[in-house]
C-alpha cells in the first residue's frame, strides 16, 4: 500500500514536466515563426519583394528616334530608320529543340557571312537569355530570318543611322556607334541634344495577366533637330570641285570652306579624301580627319595683307604710298629676303599684286612685331574660332620676347606660324565685313551675332580693293569669276620637315566675292599636289573659280561685273569683254 501511494504522488509531477516541455516547444515554433515574420518584414524585406516584382511588375518602354540632322534649308544629313536586330534565346533554343535542323543554320551563317561553328559557339549555353546574333540587318535578311523560323531566335526593331550626303558632308556631320551614340563630327558634340529620354509605364499584372496597378508612367522627351548652317547645295558643289582638284594633282589631301561674310556662318566645309558613313567595313582611320580644322598649314603669300593692314591701321603708311624694293633682295640676318626680279618702287597694292616679299618685309619692319603680332591674334589666329567641332586646332603663333628681323620678315609673308583653312577663311571674312570679327557658327543663325571692330573700316575697304587688284591684273588672274568683282590671294608654302624645308607644297587660294557687296569667304587649301604644278595660283585658284561661279548663281546673287565678256544680260552678250585670264596665272 506504501507503494501506491508513492506512485499517486508522482504522476502530478510527470505531468507538469509534460505540460512545460510541451509550452516550451510551441512558445520555441511561435518565437522562431515571429522572429521569421520580423525577419522578412522588418530586416530584410527586399528579396520576397524583388521575387514577387518579377512575377508581377512588368514596364514597357516607348522608343525615341534619334534626333534628325539638316541643313540651313531643311534637307536630311542624318536620319534614324527603323531596322531589325537577330537576336536568339539560347535557353528557349535548347529546349525547343532549334539546334536540331543543321541546315537551317547553315542558312543563317551564310546570310551573315559568318562560320556556322562559330555561330552555334554564341548560343551553346543554355542558361542565358539573351545573345545577339547580327545587329541592324537588312530588310531582306530580317525577312529571310523569319522565314528560316528557327525556334529561340528573334527579331526586335532598333534604330540605324542613315547619311543621305554621304560622302559629301561626312566630316562635318560625323558618325554614331552601333547602338546610336555620336563618336564624331557633330554627331558626338550635339549627342545628348540629339539622343532624347525613352517614355516608360511601369504596371503590376496578376496570375490572369490582367493589369491591377500602375505604378507609374514616363513621358518620353523627344530629341531635338539639329538645324545646321550648311548649305548642301554648295558643300556638293565644293566638295565636287575639290575632289576633282586633289585627283587630277594627285595630291595629298584638300580643303574647302565657305563663309557667310555678314553673319560668320559656316555654308560649307568639305575635304578630299572623305568616307562614306553608310559602309564603314573597309574605313581608313585617316579619312575620319577633319583637315579644314585639324590640319594647321604655313599659310604663305596669303597672310600678306596683314603686313599691309597693320601698316594702315596704325598711320605707318597711307595707301598711297610707295615702297621701294629695289634691288629686288634684302639681307636680314644672314639670310636673304628677295622677290622673283627687282620690282623696284611698287605702290601698296602693287606690293599685293606682285606679293612682294622685300615689300610687305619693309612694312613689317617699319611697323614692329608688336603691332603686328596684335593684328594676327585680332583675326584669330593662335586661337579657336568659335565653331564648337571636335579636334579643332589653334595653329601656332607664339608671342615671343624677343624677335629677331629676319623673324619678323620671315612671319609677314607667312612663315614661321601655322593656320588651319578655317582660321585663314575667317580672316578673309573679316576684311569682307568690313573689319568686324564674328564667332564663326555652325549652326544656322536667324540674324548676324554681335561683333567686334578688330580692323579700321576703311583699311578693310581699301585692302578689299587693293585685293581685287591682285585677281585682276596680279598673280591670281585664274581666280577670275565672270560677271563678278572677285578679291583673293594665292599662297605657296613649303612643308617644313626635320632640320629646314622639303620639296612638298601646300598651295592656297583665300578669297571674297562680289566685291561691291561681299557676301562669301572662300578658302582652298591642296596639300602637296604632284608634278610641275604646284603654285596657288595654278593649283588652288581655279578650284575657288568653280566654287565661287556656282555659289553665285545658287545665292541668287546678281553680277556686279557686267563689263565681263562672259556675261549676257537679257539674252544680249555686254560689250567691251574683258578677258578672264582663266587660262593660267602668275606665281606667287
Amino acid at each position: 500500500m506504501a507503494i501506491n501511494r508513492n506512485r499517486k504522488n508522482q504522476h502530478p509531477n510527470a505531468l507538469h514536466w509534460r505540460f512545460y516541455v510541451a509550452m516550451l516547444v510551441l512558445f520555441s515554433v511561435f518565437g522562431t515563426l515571429l522572429a521569421r515574420v520580423a525577419y522578412i518584414q522588418v530586416v530584410a524585406p527586399e528579396r520576397l519583394q524583388m521575387e514577387g516584382d518579377r512575377r508581377s511588375l512588368r514596364s514597357a518602354q516607348t522608343d525615341v528616334q534619334r534626333g534628325m540632322i539638316v541643313d540651313r534649308n531643311g534637307r536630311e544629313l542624318a536620319v534614324s530608320v527603323p531596322v531589325q536586330t537577330v537576336w536568339v534565346d539560347p535557353q528557349r533554343l535548347h529546349q525547343q529543340g532549334g539546334l536540331e535542323n543543321k541546315e537551317r543554320w547553315l542558312a543563317l551563317a551564310e546570310v551573315f557571312r559568318t562560320n556556322v561553328d562559330d555561330l552555334l559557339a554564341r548560343v551553346d549555353d543554355p542558361s542565358k537569355r539573351f545573345v545577339y546574333l547580327e545587329r541592324k540587318v537588312t530588310p531582306a535578311v530580317a525577312e529571310y530570318v523569319r522565314q528560316l523560323d528557327i525556334p529561340g531566335v528573334y527579331l526586335k526593331t532598333e534604330s540605324r543611322r542613315f547619311y543621305p550626303a554621304g560622302e559629301i558632308a561626312a566630316h562635318v556631320v560625323g558618325v554614331t556607334d552601333i547602338d546610336s551614340r555620336g563618336i564624331e563630327g557633330l554627331e558626338a558634340v550635339y549627342d545628348e541634344v540629339l539622343t532624347g529620354t525613352p517614355g516608360e509605364r511601369v504596371y503590376r499584372k496578376d496570375a490572369q495577366g490582367r493589369v491591377v496597378e500602375e505604378i507609374r508612367a514616363v513621358a518620353a522627351q523627344q530629341p531635338q533637330q539639329l538645324t545646321l548652317s550648311i548649305d548642301q547645295r554648295l558643300q556638293s558643289l565644293a566638295y565636287a570641285e575639290l575632289k576633282k582638284a586633289v585627283r587630277y594633282h594627285q595630291a595629298t589631301s584638300g580643303s574647302a570652306v565657305i563663309i557667310d561674310v555678314k553673319t560668320g556662318e559656316l555654308l560649307a566645309m568639305v575635304n578630299s579624301p572623305s568616307f562614306n558613313p553608310n559602309n564603314r567595313n573597309d574605313l581608313q582611320p585617316h579619312r575620319l580627319r577633319n583637315r579644314a580644322i585639324t590640319d594647321a598649314y604655313e599659310p604663305g603669300s596669303t597672310v600678306k595683307p596683314l603686313a599691309v593692314i597693320t601698316a594702315l591701321d596704325n598711320n605707318h603708311v597711307q595707301a598711297s604710298d610707295s615702297v621701294d624694293t629695289s634691288p629686288g633682295w634684302l639681307r636680314i640676318g644672314g639670310r636673304r629676303v628677295s622677290d622673283p626680279r627687282n620690282y623696284g618702287k611698287l605702290s601698296i597694292a602693287e606690293v599685293l599684286q606682285h606679293s612682294s616679299n622685300v615689300g610687305v618685309t619693309k612694312l613689317a619692319l617699319g611697323v614692329g612685331i608688336d603691332k603686328l603680332i596684335q593684328t594676327y591674334f585680332d583675326v584669330g589666329f593662335g586661337n579657336d574660332t568659335g565653331i564648337g567641332m571636335l579636334g579643332e586646332s589653334f595653329g601656332v603663333l607664339t608671342n615671343r620676347r624677343r624677335w629677331s628681323d629676319l623673324d619678323i620678315a620671315t612671319l609677314s609673308y607667312g612663315y614661321g606660324l601655322q593656320v588651319t583653312t578655317l582660321q585663314l577663311a575667317q580672316m578673309y571674312s573679316i576684311i569682307g565685313n568690313g573689319g568686324v570679327r564674328r564667332p564663326l557658327s555652325i549652326q544656322r543663325l536667324e540674324g548676324p551675332g554681335a561683333g567686334e571692330q578688330v580692323i579700321d573700316r576703311e583699311t578693310a575697304r581699301q585692302v578689299l580693293l587693293m585685293l581685287e587688284n591682285v585677281v585682276e591684273e596680279g598673280t591670281a588672274k585664274s581666280a577670275q569669276v565672270p560677271g563678278y568683282r572677285v578679291a583673293g590671294k594665292t599662297g605657296t608654302s613649303r612643308k617644313a620637315v626635320v632640320g629646314g624645308y622639303g620639296d612638298d607644297y601646300v598651295t592656297l587660294f583665300a578669297g571674297i566675292a562680289p566685291v561691291s557687296d561681299p557676301r562669301i569667304a572662300v578658302v582652298v587649301t591642296v596639300n602637296e599636289p604632284q608634278g610641275d604644278d604646284y603654285h596657288g595660283g595654278d593649283v588652288a585658284a581655279p578650284v575657288f573659280a568653280e566654287i565661287v561661279g556656282d555659289a553665285m548663281r545658287l545665292l541668287n546673287i546678281p553680277p556686279d561685273n557686267l563689263s565681263d565678256k562672259a556675261v549676257r544680260v537679257a539674252g544680249l552678250a555686254a560689250v567691251d569683254a574683258k578677258p578672264t585670264g582663266r587660262q593660267g596665272g602668275a606665281n606667287d
